[in-house]
């Protein structure tokens, strides 16, 4: 899906920035939907099928979401990926800030990639199919990102295209960690899930969000998530 939100820059024209907000927006809905609907509740579920009282279990996701979503914190705090706004063309810093920016894209889609991994790890392909759908439909526009900051630096489309490219091969490493400690501990699932949930709601609301309503001009951002938040939704009671 990296590769993919690449694309425009190879073949067609590069979307506008409303589009981009919108399709943005439309992620954070699913994001949302999947973390409450495909990971917290689930994991509450797990816990509760290994004896824990429906008060513990629901403190064990809580601690678990908060983790999750200190972690991505920490992470945005020492490698933001905010840094696309990086000044007018030709200034000085310009290279170093693009290949920072590169750079905590990649970073982030490590623990992105381990959230895939916990949700399938578990053996429920549904969850683990709507987590990796949200978080999928999100790394379009950041392949978009990169690949354009690529060519900034003069780079021709095809190196633009593959750096995007590989800055998403991170998530399937994050994906083999994360289905691999769930495989060889099954009691970390909660954890898991909870800390997968926690990092996705912190992408959402630290940055998808603010994101798309400082650039959209309009609401079709927020009409965006919502059907992509009612979407998953119904998918997740529907095939659940």
């Amino acid at each position: 899906m990296t590769a993919v939100g690449a694309l425009p820059l190879l073949f067609l024209k590069t979307p506008s920035r409303q589009m981009e907000s919108i399709l943005l927006g439309f992620a954070a809905g699913v994001m949302l939907a999947a973390s409450f609907f495909s990971l917290i509740i689930p994991g509450v579920g797990v816990l509760e099928d290994h004896g824990a009282s429906r008060a513990m279990a629901a403190g064990v996701m809580a601690a678990a979401v908060l983790l999750g979503a200190a972690a991505i914190g920490v992470l945005n705090r020492f490698a933001p990926v905010d840094m696309l706004a990086i000044g007018p063309a030709g200034s000085r810093d310009l290279a170093r800030r693009i290949w920072l920016f590169v750079f905590a894209i990649t970073l982030h889609n490590f623990p992105e990639g381990a959230a895939v991994g916990f949700a399938f790890g578990g053996g429920d392909m549904g969850q683990g199919l709507s987590t990796a759908l949200g978080i999928g439909i999100q790394n379009m526009p950041e392949g978009l990102a990169v690949a354009a900051a690529m060519g900034t630096l003069g780079y021709g489309r095809w190196t633009a295209f593959a750096a995007a490219l590989a800055s998403g091969l991170v998530e399937p490493v994050g994906g083999v960690v994360g289905s691999g400690l769930v495989a060889l501990s099954p009691s970390l699932l909660p954890w898991g899930l909870g800390l997968s949930a926690g990092a996705m709601i912190y992408v959402v609301t630290a940055e998808i969000i603010p994101q798309t309503r400082a650039e959209a001009r309009d609401e079709r951002s927020m009409i965006g998530l919502m059907i992509g938040l009612v979407g998953m939704m119904f998918l997740d009671i529907a095939l659940g």
